[in-house]
This record gives structure tokens, C-alpha cells and sequence, in this order.
């Protein structure tokens, strides 16, 4: 059976949980020349098959050679596109770094208890609040970073769906990026320790 292993993608860069520690080692391109607004991954895309090579030679670092047997579960940003997830996933998976991807946005991963919450995210291009409901996202409304305002944000999340107009749902802050100031008063704050300790559970059978 197919081992799973960890990995989130942040704003800046890309973190795998070791095999022996059990602690998410740092994987990044020294190379890369991000744009503003435009997520860093995206620049894999001008030297594929070097980044992948890479990749596949940090994963022997933390897994040995036989890479095949592991599934990777990749944690992305909650305003990752389906354009975008397509390229991760195919990026990922032929790489030789791994027998099979799954992906899942922080969101759907902020709660295995709740079967109701509201979650607000912020990546290096937009703010993210999104209605859960069932492991599975209702609505979702992207704000740009720039321009958006957090009052505006708390107000849309108390309306963002019937269910919370007439019923209690509890909403969580992710801190996972340590860039959610504003929001500190809006919910229960979720630190980068216990998002890490949430993500290094996960099921891929659920994903």
C-alpha cells in the first residue's frame, strides 16, 4: 500500500515533512525570479525538467531512491486555480518523485471536527474566504490583496451563506502564512505549528 507523505505549498516556497524528524523541510529554487501577484511555482514552468530534477533529488534526501511507493498529498493555496492545480500535479507526479499526487486546499484542511466553518486565508495575491461545508467548499470569494478591506471581509463572512445568516459557525483564521494581523479578532486563529501538526495527519483515502 502507498505511503503518503506531506507537502504544502506557501507563498514563498515549498515544505515537505522529512521522513526521519517528522519536521517539514524547505525545498526552493535559488534560481527563481517570481513576479509580483504571480505564485512562485509558476516559474518551474521556463526549466521543467531541471526544477523536477531537483525536486526528485531533495525527496532522495528525505526518502531514499524508492520514491514509487509514496503518494504525495499537496497542500495548495485556497485561491489556487484549476489551471494552476493541473500544472502542479503534472509537474509533481512526473517527476519521479512519487508513485501518485492528491491535492487538497488549506481550507478543507483547517478542521476534521467541524462539519461547518468559515475559513479565511491570505496568499501572496488575494484574501480567501470560504463557506465548508462536509469537507467541501459552498462558496468562496477572492478579494485582491492590495485593495481589500478586512471590515468588508467580516461583514461578507456573517452573509456568505444562509446557513451561517440563521445558524453558529465557528470560523477559523489561517495564520499559516503569519500574515492575518487584521484578522485576529474574526475567529480562532490557526498558528503555522498547529496547521503543520493538522497537515501531518492527513488521509489521502479523504482528499
Amino acid at each position: 500500500m502507498a505511503k503518503t507523505i506531506p507537502m504544502i505549498i506557501t507563498n514563498n516556497d515549498i515544505l515537505v515533512k522529512d521522513k526521519e524528524s517528522d519536521e517539514f523541510k524547505s525545498f526552493s529554487m535559488p534560481s527563481l525570479n517570481p513576479s509580483p501577484n504571480i505564485p512562485f511555482y509558476h516559474e518551474f514552468a521556463e526549466k521543467i525538467a531541471e526544477d523536477q530534477y531537483y525536486f526528485k533529488e531533495f525527496m532522495k534526501k528525505l526518502y531514499g531512491k524508492k520514491l514509487n511507493k509514496y503518494i504525495l498529498a499537496i497542500i495548495v493555496p485556497d485561491d489556487t486555480s484549476k489551471l494552476e492545480s493541473i500544472f502542479i500535479n503534472e509537474f509533481f507526479v512526473n517527476s519521479g518523485a512519487c508513485k501518485a499526487v492528491a491535492q487538497l486546499p488549506m481550507a478543507l484542511a483547517l478542521s476534521k471536527t467541524q462539519s461547518r466553518y468559515i475559513s479565511v486565508s491570505k496568499s501572496s495575491r488575494n484574501v480567501i474566504l470560504e463557506y465548508v461545508r462536509n469537507n467541501e467548499t459552498v462558496v468562496k470569494k477572492l478579494y485582491d490583496i492590495h485593495t481589500c478591506d478586512p471590515k468588508k471581509v467580516m461583514s461578507d463572512a456573517k452573509v456568505i451563506h444562509i446557513d451561517v445568516e440563521y445558524n453558529s459557525v465557528p470560523v477559523f483564521v489561517n495564520n499559516f502564512n503569519m500574515n492575518m494581523d487584521e484578522y485576529v479578532d474574526m475567529g480562532r486563529m490557526i498558528t503555522p505549528k498547529e496547521f503543520m501538526q493538522k497537515i501531518s495527519a492527513v488521509d489521502v483515502e479523504k482528499i
